[in-house]
């Protein structure tokens, strides 16, 4: 891990990592949570994050697409740092207003890279790629923060999209032992 990662990891481990009793959504009871919320909040975390995936991105992206929740921030700091446009992508379409699924300027026939705070299963990351699809973008990489994914597990390769990460989650225990 080169060192600049590896003091983003120390510093992002370092605010994340929070100690105490916590039940996970599945139900599982742990000493140990990781709060990555407290990354995004952090206006200069957030930045140097937003700074270390700008290289990251594909050359032929001309939008990026910030997944709800986690990757809107992050989004928001890679265009406001590279100057290209944003779209807020919604877990699933809006049943008011103008119902869309996608917030922000067109991205019909456009390239648009997924953002993402973290892939673990890569579950929303592919139900956005595909909404996409569907409504006339090009999609084909997912760049995110962290990638806490078992290989086994992340099923964005299943449909053609590449996933690029800062930091994993070994980087993360690396770090934070």
């Amino acid at each position: 891990m080169p060192n600049d990662v590896r003091t983003l990891a120390a510093d992002i481990d370092a605010t994340c990592r929070i100690r105490g009793t916590f039940t996970l959504r599945s139900g599982i009871v742990t000493d140990e949570y990781f709060d990555k919320y407290r990354f995004e909040g952090d206006p200069h975390l957030l930045r140097r994050v937003a700074e270390a995936m700008v290289p990251l991105l594909p050359a032929d992206t001309q939008v990026l697409g910030g997944l709800e929740l986690g990757g809107v921030p992050i989004a928001t700091m890679i265009s406001s740092l590279t100057g290209l446009p944003a779209v807020f992508v919604r877990k699933e379409a809006k049943t008011y207003g103008t119902c869309k699924l996608a917030e922000g300027g067109d991205f019909s026939g456009r390239t648009v890279t997924l953002i993402e705070d973290i892939v673990t299963t890569g579950g929303a990351a592919r139900n956005a790629a595909v909404a996409l699809r569907e409504l006339g973008a090009t999609v084909h990489t997912v760049v995110c923060a962290i990638d806490r994914s078992e290989p086994a597990q992340n099923v964005l390769g299943d449909i053609g999209l590449t996933t690029i990460s800062v930091m994993t989650k070994a980087d993360l225990d690396e770090v934070g032992a």
